[in-house]
């Protein structure tokens, strides 16, 4: 054989022969259903069940940047998807009407979930519960800038996970430890690893004062605060193609100054509306929210009626992430893919003032509230408790001479029951101050759960314990209080608001927890 491939008629008969076989080979590659999968490695173990692994065949693999991409023949005869063509686009137009069916997303929600890996609870769970967590997607092998954006999740996820072990890492200005935190460690590695690589694109359409602006004073302060530190962050990039995760700058609190009309009797048409018209402005002129259904895009909204304004178009409500102050379970608010956000009033805009109190020992007052008589919870509280103890401070109002801020350094306890909504401001209000907060509330998510333990430093009582609240705070030994009272401000560094904003605060912790709910997805595109 060899002598005949040396000699020179077989030589030319072999390269008249070779690309015969070449064609006839690749032909009969084609037939053979071979096809290229995506398979996620970052869980650590073997990513192909054993079902899988006798489907697929022979396999040989090529590691890409902690991925692999694995050759797999369909020897069973299936039928095999096609790869989507580059030129084609598959992706769903935007509906907006309210009546209609829900789309679902293009999104596979990460089923071991990295808010449950913090706070170590099953509040956080996938909402996709029967997808596999080794699920192979197809790609191309020229794989696009929304591959290459999930591959550096992936890594994320990775190193996050590698946290675990709880390796010290180091930090030149905090280091989270202790048990204000579900896990510290893999906290801390998370928020290294949004510092590192998070990008946000803010969209740009729309005009003041409804887009791009809010609030940065009063009860709604936090949602002005968000949307101008956010449109001044490092985190942002101009380059749609190089985000993670896509901003919409609108602010409800704006809507209802400057579009809600008192005299309408549906009044919630003209603002919900706008919404419409904004978000169908947006998937119009970009296909980033058509390729997720919105998915991968996040709005803020601290007004109580700023979940119902997300209504307005159906997948903003259902897919998208709302970082909100009105966090109630009862109204839609889903902790898997939703952020609670703290309500801080800033009457001027700054802490100044606010922040500072004196130390355990000369604190006389047991627990302090004063607040009008909104809704059912303070109706009780007040039934209970308004001038019938000394020890208990509950009052509707307070006496002109008395300052409210005086009050909170002189409390150990801090009452925060629910108004008409569940938001409130006195949770913050009693960190700022030294007071340990009691929380009353129904369906509540508090700011921040997925990575603080609010059990460690505030007090949680039950609506029906009301009136047994004097036993409940007084069955809580001195001991226990200082250490709730000093968790308390430990952790009254994640809900500071900074000009600029620093590093761990409370702008950080909303878009950590943004962070934590896009590792929880993996966005499949079709180019």
């Amino acid at each position: 054989m060899g002598s005949w491939r040396n000699s020179s008629s077989g030589k030319i008969l072999w390269l008249i022969i070779m690309p015969l076989m070449l064609i006839f080979g690749f032909m009969a590659l084609k037939k053979s259903n071979w096809d290229i999968r995506f398979v996620n490695y970052y869980s650590g173990g073997s990513s192909v069940t054993e079902d899988d692994s006798a489907a697929a065949g022979p396999i040989s693999s090529e590691n890409l940047g902690g991925l692999e991409w694995r050759w797999t023949a369909d020897g069973g005869g299936g039928q095999m998807d096609e790869a989507p063509s580059p030129s084609s686009s598959s992706s769903p137009t935007i509906t907006l009407e309210e009546d209609m069916d829900m789309q679902q997303p293009n999104v596979t929600m990460e089923e071991d979930n990295f808010a449950t890996m913090l706070n170590g609870t099953e509040m956080f769970i996938s909402t996709n519960e029967t997808h596999d967590p080794t699920t192979i997607v197809e790609v191309q092998r020229n794989y696009s800038g929304l591959y290459k954006l999930e591959a550096s999740l992936v890594q994320a996820r990775a190193a996050i996970k590698e946290a675990r072990n709880g390796n010290q890492m180091n930090d030149p200005e905090y280091v989270p430890y202790g048990p204000i935190y579900w896990n510290a460690s893999i906290f801390h590695k998370s928020y290294l690893e949004m510092e590192k690589m998070l990008k946000v694109y803010v969209y740009e359409e729309g005009e003041p004062p409804i887009f791009h602006n809010g609030p940065c004073k009063s009860i709604y302060a936090m949602e002005g605060n968000f949307i101008f530190q956010m449109e001044t962050s490092k985190f942002r990039t101009w380059d749609p193609e190089k985000a993670h995760i896509f901003f919409l700058p609108i602010s409800s609190t704006m809507m209802v100054r400057f579009i809600l009309d008192r005299k309408s009797q549906d009044h919630w048409r003209p603002m919900k509306r706008t919404v419409k018209d904004y978000v169908e402005l947006v998937a119009s002129k970009h296909p980033f929210w058509n390729r997720s259904l919105g998915a991968d895009h996040f709005i803020v909204a601290c007004h109580d009626w700023g979940p119902e304004l997300s209504k307005a178009v159906p997948n903003l409500f259902t897919n998208s992430i709302r970082a909100l102050c009105n966090a109630n379970t009862s109204e839609g608010f889903k902790p898997s893919k939703d952020v609670s956000i703290p309500e801080i009033l800033l009457r001027d805009g700054t802490m100044h003032g606010l922040v500072g109190g004196p130390s355990p020992r000369q604190r006389r007052v047991l627990a302090f509230f004063a607040g009008g008589v909104h809704g059912p919870i303070r109706t009780i509280l007040l039934e209970h408790w308004e001038n019938k103890d000394p020890d208990i401070q509950v009052h509707t109002y307070l006496p002109k001479s008395v300052s409210y801020m005086d009050m909170l350094r002189q409390s150990r306890y801090c009452i925060s029951p629910s108004g008409y909504e569940v938001a409130s401001p006195r949770m913050v209000e009693a960190l700022y101050t030294g007071c340990v907060p009691v929380l009353i509330k129904d369906h509540y998510v508090a700011p921040f759960s997925d990575i603080l333990n609010w059990k460690s430093f505030a007090v949680i009582v039950d609506v029906e314990d009301i009136p047994n609240l004097k036993k409940i705070l007084m069955g809580i030994s001195t001991r226990q209080y200082l250490r709730m009272q000093r968790r308390g401000k430990q952790v009254k560094r994640h809900f500071e608001v900074n000009h600029p904003p620093k590093r761990y605060d409370v702008f950080h912790m909303i878009l950590h927890s943004v962070w934590l709910r896009r590792l929880n997805a993996r966005i499949h595109g079709t180019n």
